[in-house]
C-alpha cells in the first residue's frame, strides 16, 4: 500500500511558470548578436579613433599615427598661432552667423506656405526637398561651372547682362566686393533649405486643429495672428532642434567652400576662404602634420560644444512646456 507525499508548504515566492526563465535568454542572446557587432564596431572605428587623435595632439607626429614623440601643447599653441587658422575660425562664425538664421526663416516660411495649399501640396514639398538629396559636391560644381562660371554664357552673367552690366563678372574670383559669398551661401541655402521645411512641415501638421479653431472663436482671424499665437509656439522644440543643427552643420562646412574656391586655395590668387576643415584638411592629409591636425580637429570640437551648449542654454533645448 503506497501513500502520497504530503504536500510543501507555502514558502511565500510567486512561484515562475515553467519555461519563462527560459524565454527569456533566447530574446536576450537575439539582442546581443544584433547590438554587439553595431558596439563593437562604433567602439572600435569612433570611441578608440577619438582617444587616439586626442592622445596624438599632445605628440609631433608627422608622418606617422604613432604615439610616442610628446610635445605637450605645442601643436595647440602652433595652431592658435597661426593667422591661417584663425581666419579660418573667422570666416566659418560669419558664415554661421548669416546661414543660420536666412536658412531657418527661408525653411519655415516654405513649410507654412506648403502647407497652406489646397492642392499640390506633395508636388511642392517634393520639389523643394530634391536639392537635400544633391551631394554638396555636385551642387558646388553645378553653382561655379554653369550657374556663376564667369563666363558670358554663365547664368549669372547672362542675367547681369540683362540688366545692364556689359562686361562678364568673376564671381568666384571677385575679392573687392567679395562677391565670392554669393556663390557659397546661394548654393548652401538651395541644397539644405529643403530638409529643414520638411522638418518645420512635420512639427507644423503636429499642431492639433482644434487650437486653430478656438483661437478664430476667440477672434484671432487673421493668420499672422494665429501664426503668432498659435504655430510659433507650438514649434518650439522643433525650432531649437532646427538651429541646432544649422550650427553644426555650418562649423562643418567643406565640401562647397573647397570645390568652389578651389583654385584660390591653391595659391593661384582670389579669396581665401579656407573653412577649419579645410585649414586641417591641408595641414593632416597636404602636410603629414597628423598632430596639429587632431589637435585642430578638437579645437573646432571644443567650439561646436560651446555653441550648442550656449544654444541649449537660451532656447531651452530638452526642456518640457511645463519647464517653460
Amino acid at each position: 500500500m503506497t501513500t502520497a507525499a504530503p504536500p510543501r508548504p507555502a514558502t511565500g515566492r510567486p512561484r515562475r511558470a515553467p519555461g519563462r526563465r527560459a524565454a527569456r535568454w533566447p530574446a536576450w542572446r537575439a539582442f546581443l548578436l544584433l547590438t554587439l557587432p553595431m558596439v563593437a564596431g562604433l567602439f572600435l572605428f569612433k570611441y578608440v579613433a577619438i582617444g587616439w587623435g586626442f592622445l596624438l595632439s599632445f605628440n609631433d607626429a608627422r608622418g606617422t599615427i604613432a604615439l610616442g614623440d610628446w610635445n605637450g601643447l605645442e601643436n595647440y599653441r602652433r595652431l592658435l598661432g597661426d593667422p591661417a587658422f584663425t581666419r579660418s575660425l573667422v570666416t566659418i562664425l560669419l558664415f554661421t552667423l548669416f546661414i543660420v538664421p536666412v536658412t531657418f526663416a527661408l525653411a519655415l516660411g516654405l513649410a507654412v506656405l506648403v502647407n497652406r495649399l489646397r492642392g499640390g501640396r506633395a508636388f511642392f514639398r517634393t520639389t523643394f526637398f530634391i536639392p537635400a538629396a544633391v551631394s554638396y559636391v555636385v551642387g558646388a560644381l553645378v553653382w561655379k561651372m554653369s550657374l556663376f562660371s564667369g563666363t558670358p554664357s554663365g547664368v549669372a552673367n547672362s542675367l547681369a547682362y540683362l540688366l545692364g552690366y556689359e562686361e562678364s563678372i568673376g564671381w568666384v574670383a571677385t575679392v573687392d566686393p567679395p562677391l565670392y559669398w554669393i556663390v557659397l551661401v546661394t548654393v548652401r541655402l538651395w541644397l539644405q533649405t529643403g530638409f529643414y521645411m520638411i522638418l518645420f512641415l512635420a512639427g507644423i501638421q503636429q499642431i492639433p486643429a482644434q487650437l486653430y479653431e478656438a483661437a478664430r472663436v476667440d477672434g484671432a482671424e487673421s493668420e499672422a495672428r494665429l501664426f503668432r499665437h498659435i504655430t510659433w509656439p507650438m514649434l518650439r522644440n522643433t525650432s531649437v532642434a532646427v538651429v541646432l543643427l544649422l550650427i553644426i552643420n555650418a562649423f562643418q562646412a567643406f565640401d562647397e567652400f573647397y570645390n568652389i574656391l578651389a583654385s584660390n586655395l591653391s595659391g593661384l590668387g582670389g579669396a581665401d576662404g579656407r573653412t577649419p576643415l579645410i585649414y586641417l584638411f591641408q595641414t593632416a592629409l597636404g602636410e603629414q602634420n597628423y598632430g596639429a591636425g587632431s589637435a585642430g580637429a578638437f579645437v573646432v570640437t571644443v567650439l561646436i560644444v560651446v555653441f550648442t551648449l550656449l544654444q541649449g542654454r537660451f532656447a531651452g533645448f530638452g526642456r518640457s512646456e511645463e519647464e517653460g
